[in-house]
């Protein structure tokens, strides 16, 4: 029987780590939110199917349906990104080295890795949000296109400061990165 080299922790130690498991049904929770977002999904194709059947359908109304299906696509990769990363990062490892689905990003994430990359999610549904309005102006009063493009550039700013963040960070702990 192989001797396991890791110290045994202390009780108090022991409990604190154990309370990471308290996350679990945070990220359990999200997968039923992910599958709240496949429905939504297959809820816009209908729609888009049935805009195509009317006479009358312009580009523009079918352009705002298909925006919409992208942003449905990208809050769910963002899910994933949280569901995944998250668990990984905060309660155990998923031990997916050899499975040959396992995502690119999953082998070097960290919480500093992860926060730039939902960042990046977030700028990206807010472009998607914000093209969708652009599309609709007329639809639209200029109080709310220009909150909605003052809110996209504090995403913006918010996620290069996060990433400027990261990058003092990691220099300052590994000089040779």
């Amino acid at each position: 029987m192989p001797i396991d080299p890791t110290p045994p922790l202390r009780p108090l130690s022991r409990w604190i780590f154990a309370s990471r498991w308290l996350q679990a049904p945070l990220y359990l929770g999200l997968i039923v939110a992910q599958g709240v977002y496949v429905w939504q999904f297959w809820l816009e194709i209908l729609h888009l199917l049935s805009i195509m059947s009317t006479k009358g359908t312009t580009e523009t109304e079918i352009m705002l349906v298909v925006l919409g299906l992208i942003d449905v696509v990208m809050i769910s990769n963002l899910l994933v990104m949280v569901i995944v990363g998250g668990w990984e990062t905060f309660v155990s490892r998923l031990d997916l080295e050899l499975h040959p689905d396992q995502p690119e990003w999953l082998s070097h994430v960290n919480a500093g890795v992860l926060k730039v990359k939902l960042a990046t999610a977030i700028i990206g549904i807010s472009s998607i949000h914000l093209l969708k309005t652009f599309i609709n102006a007329p639809n639209y009063d200029e109080k709310t296109l220009l909150w909605q493009t003052v809110i996209h550039i504090a995403f913006l700013l918010s996620a290069l400061a996060i990433a400027w963040t990261e990058t003092i960070t990691t220099r300052a702990r590994d000089p040779h990165h």
